[in-house]
């Protein structure tokens, strides 16, 4: 049982990072740094509607959960 979910923290760590290199994509640069990346649309990204966020929400509470069911399994 420890080693499967061992395997679940670990692929979900990378699928983690992959997410999380994915959005950088759109903020690398200078221009990013100054908020050049965050006008998608007239008014900004909209925040509620983009599926990476929700994905990286998802894929963080599962982290969190799977780290703190991992120290108590022995």
């Amino acid at each position: 049982m420890r080693a499967l979910v061992l395997v679940l923290f670990v692929v979900n760590s990378l699928a983690l990072i992959g997410l999380i290199l994915l959005q950088m994509s759109r903020h690398a640069g200078l221009g990013g740094a100054f908020g050049a990346g965050g006008s998608y649309t007239v008014f900004g990204r909209e925040e509620k509607r983009d599926p990476k966020r929700t994905a990286t929400v998802v894929l963080v509470t599962i982290w969190f959960v799977l780290a703190a069911i991992l120290p108590l399994m022995h």
